[in-house]
């Protein structure tokens, strides 16, 4: 390239920052984008004089910088989608177009008016600069003066090669140059008066003295005028409550300051912005900020919490909120603290590229995660951090991940991110330690492979994704060196599993631990949640003997002795006397059936006991109390929730409640209510059976994944660990995007005990369409109602029709035939994995049956489901 195509278009500005270079960036802080023209609008001349390419990036309400002229490329990206999708795309348009390119940004002050927050914009800015410093671009920016952060100005001066001030005093203009990176010169910065023939360095000390106090008429940063909405929306707030005694938040202009605080602090979705609008008061959205570490968005998770507590205490209903309510002291570090993380660790970038590839394996993630360990925070992030600790002292907390796009409607994003649990013992850098790490952690769940893969599922590749945290105090108190709330679980509105037509599905259905609620939303292998119909309670899917099987036998407990989250047996946790209220949750067993205390002593051993709440349902407000909750709230939502809780019991049996959690539940469409076909030839039925959890239909079956039960029992641990990720190879082979897919295999898919069934993620499974638990109980395998778990979540909101199947029922009409005649793929598909063809079947459904294709019809009304070739 020739030098000339490295000038800016006006030789004095060339003499006195000795010229433009390859990979300049160029802030322009002007009072008015007047000012920013006087300098692009030569540049850009000069630059397409002698054949540059020019690229022109539009984003700002402003006038436009250049217009249409010859050779001139003007992109346009849209900033109301956040910073996160703004800055994917301006990446895009840069690792397009390549080396060498020039390009002119409109006034980046606009986008603090999109973003809120200064913080936002210098992180735009410290991510895009090097890439286009890397690929030997040149670059104009503009800033407005004196209108963003001390803070926000000195990261964009660390970062850009040039940053230049431009003033008016004395109606003169003047250039001051305060960085030019790898140059100098005696007069380089100085303030220089611009004339038509010159630039006049300022050396005279009256002179620069009247210029320099005109112009900056505050020089220490008081910057009262401040334009981040963040800012200035609570400042203008406070300022009119503190005016008045008592505030009318119906008065138009606090409404107005109202709403833009809440929505810079909550989100843009609509139904959120209904129910935020309705419910939350200016005294509430302050209690929120004086909470907050950072500034921007504190998530879905943390927003459905503080919404859905407000609406409880709102409206009137049989219980009384205020008193049942646990109160909360939560607090939220805002999604501008993740986005700074990734920025000043060099993880943005990194994020970018995986988010775009098709696939993250576990390895790799493991890499990701470790770059995330390694980061750290800024000074006053860490002093944040530590008053944090400080309020909470040794209190166990639990970090938690709160995303825009999490718990949203439609979205529940369900298990995909990190929560970490921290017990909080010890001296307080040992506490801030083991907090740090929970928090990088849930930072770098945002890149796991389940996440990505629900995102690009749903269509979110692109969207704005912030991530927030909600610290949380976990609930409970200590029992010996453990400490766990008495009751856990999740609550939905609607019950998809009415185990007996007697059973209300609009009331509802409760999942119920004792202990941690984590053993209520992830699938483990031999445990069961007490199941709770609201509308019949006592009403147990199992009876008799079967109660004892299919309860709790392993709690989740925080060990403050060990600082770590366990679990441990029932018995070894109540190895203690006296736990408080006992004779509510557990039975004692005796030869075999389960009988409940009389009166409150508990006199068997901690081994003859099992959990079955009876008592707990029969003599406390407990099922009424969720039950009121999940009924307003599914009036005031507009549609069915699940909810997450702790509770305990007070004197007198009544329950108190905390509210974790709340967002709208996805629920199954209308389709699963077709007639299941009858009289079908025995060669065309490929199995039945009569235990269905979700319904629907799928045609057009090209392909069956099917993982042999006695196989699988058979094989040793290493293959039953790798099975996986095999599988999560095959889901994701191009193959199998022809037609739909239908999974098959032992026992509990995404079990935590691998012998149970195979151990998969989300990712590992995304493109199936039916799945299929099969039950062999001399192997051991036995499908589990996983009701309520995120794994179940996931299908439902996938409409993935899932089903158990017991082969050895005759009325399965089960087709081992079909299946074992049917030519294997697996070596054909992944030839490095042909020694487990044994254990895994790929099927083309069409090579095997003479073109025919697969079909499954579930009812979800009868709980009769087929699949036969049609």
């Amino acid at each position: 390239m020739a030098i000339e195509c490295l000038s800016s278009g006006i030789p004095s500005l060339d003499e006195a920052v000795q010229g433009l270079r390859l990979g300049d960036n160029v802030v322009w802080q002007v009072d008015d984008l007047s000012d920013y023209l006087h300098f692009v609008t030569p540049f850009a001349e000069h630059a397409l004089a002698v054949g540059c390419r020019l690229v022109y990036v539009r984003f700002a309400p402003h006038p436009p910088v250049l217009a249409p002229r010859p050779g001139l490329e003007t992109v346009e990206v849209d900033p109301s989608e956040g910073f996160d999708a703004f800055s994917a795309k301006v990446h895009r348009i840069i690792e397009e177009r390549g080396r060498g390119v020039f390009y002119v940004f409109d006034n980046l002050s606009s986008l603090v008016e999109e973003w809120a927050t200064d913080e936002q914009l210098a992180n735009f800015f410290q991510v895009t600069c090097p890439f286009l410093f890397e690929l030997d671009t040149v670059t104009y920016f503009a800033l407005l003066r004196g209108r963003h952060k001390n803070s926000a100005i000195a990261r964009i001066r660390d970062t850009t090669q040039l940053l230049l001030e431009v003033y008016h005093a004395k109606d003169a203009m003047y250039v001051h140059p305060l960085k030019v990176w790898d140059r100098y010169s005696p007069r380089m910065f100085l303030p220089h008066l611009v004339t038509p023939t010159a630039w006049v360095p300022v050396f005279q000390s009256g002179e620069a003295a009247t210029v320099l106090s005109t112009a900056r008429r505050e020089p220490l940063g008081a910057q009262s005028g401040l334009i981040a909405p963040w800012d200035s929306v609570y400042r203008q707030l406070v300022e009119y409550c503190e005016q008045v005694p008592a505030v009318d938040e119906s008065a138009p202009e606090v409404a107005a300051l109202r709403q833009e605080l809440c929505r810079m602090m909550i989100g843009n979705h609509p139904e959120f912005n209904r129910l935020a609008d309705r419910y939350l008061t200016v005294s509430d959205l302050f209690d929120v900020r004086s909470r907050m570490i950072g500034s921007g968005r504190i998530g879905g998770k943390a927003a459905g919490m503080i919404l859905a507590r407000r609406i409880l205490l709102r409206e009137r209903g049989d219980v009384d909120f205020a008193q049942v309510l646990e109160p909360h002291d939560s607090f939220y570090i805002g999604s501008d603290v993740f986005f700074t993380f990734l920025v000043n660790n060099n993880l943005f970038r990194l994020r970018l590229k995986l988010s775009s590839n098709a696939r993250t394996t576990a390895a790799e993630f493991e890499e990701v995660e470790q770059r995330f360990l390694a980061g750290t925070f800024p000074t006053r992030t860490m002093e944040q951090f530590r008053e944090m600790l400080d309020y909470f002292g040794q209190a166990p907390i639990i970090v938690r991940s709160s995303s825009l796009l999490e718990d949203s409607f439609g979205n529940a994003f369900a298990g995909k991110y990190r929560s970490e649990y921290c017990p909080n013992q010890g001296d307080p850098d040992q506490r801030l330690a083991a907090f740090l790490r929970a928090v990088k952690l849930v930072y770098a769940s945002a890149l796991n492979p389940d996440a990505l893969s629900y995102r690009r599922k749903r269509g979110l590749g692109d969207r704005d994704e912030q991530m927030a945290i909600l610290v949380q105090r976990v609930s409970g108190m200590p029992y010996g060196h453990f400490f766990f709330p008495s009751l856990a679980g999740v609550a939905f509105s609607r019950n998809l599993y009415a185990w007996n037509e007697r059973i209300d599905p609009r009331r509802g259905l409760i999942r119920l631990v004792f202990g941690l609620g984590t053993r209520a939303v992830d699938r483990v292998g031999g445990d069961y949640p007490r199941m709770i119909a609201v509308s019949h309670p006592t009403l147990r899917p199992e009876v008799g003997a079967r109660v004892v099987k299919y309860s709790q036998h392993n709690v989740d407990v925080l060990d403050l002795s060990a600082n770590a989250l366990v679990t441990r047996p029932l018995p070894d946790v109540l190895s203690l006397p006296d736990y408080p209220h006992l004779h509510l949750y557990a039975s004692v067993l005796n030869g075999g059936h389960t009988y409940d205390t009389v009166g409150t002593l508990v006199e068997a051993a901690p081994a003859g006991l099992v959990l079955t709440f009876n008592k707990l349902i029969a003599q406390t407000d407990f099922v009424k109390v969720i039950g009121e909750i999940l009924a307003i709230l599914e009036r005031v939502y507009g549609g069915p929730v699940d909810t997450e809780f702790t509770a305990s019991v007070t004197s007198g049996n009544h329950v108190r409640v905390n509210l974790l959690q709340c967002r709208p539940m996805v629920v199954p469409g209308a389709a699963a209510a077709e007639d299941v076909p009858e009289a079908l030839p025995p060669e065309r039925v490929l199995f039945r059976t009569d235990r269905l959890m979700s319904g629907g239909v799928v045609r057009g079956i090209r392909h069956i994944v099917h993982v042999d039960p006695p196989r699988y029992a058979a094989a040793g641990l290493d293959t039953k660990r790798a099975l996986g990720r095999l599988v999560g190879r095959i889901n994701s082979h191009p193959r199998l995007a022809e037609g739909e897919v239908l999974l098959m295999g032992p026992g509990r898919w995404g079990s935590s005990n691998i012998e149970l069934g195979v151990n998969v993620g989300y990712a590992d499974i995304d493109h199936a369409a039916v799945l299929v638990e099969l039950a062999y109980e001399e192997a051991g395998h036995v499908p589990e109602v996983s009701y309520g778990t995120h794994f179940f979540q996931d299908l439902v909101e996938d409409q993935v029709i899932y089903m158990a199947v017991y082969p050895n029922d005759p009325a399965a009409q089960f087709n081992a035939a079909f299946f074992a005649r049917a030519v294997n793929l697996l070596p054909e598909l992944l030839p490095e994995a042909a020694a487990y063809a044994p254990l895994v079947r790929v099927i083309d459904v069409a090579a095997a049956a003479g073109g025919a294709l697969a079909c499954v019809v579930a009812n979800g009304e009868t709980r009769q489901a087929i699949c036969y070739l049609g």
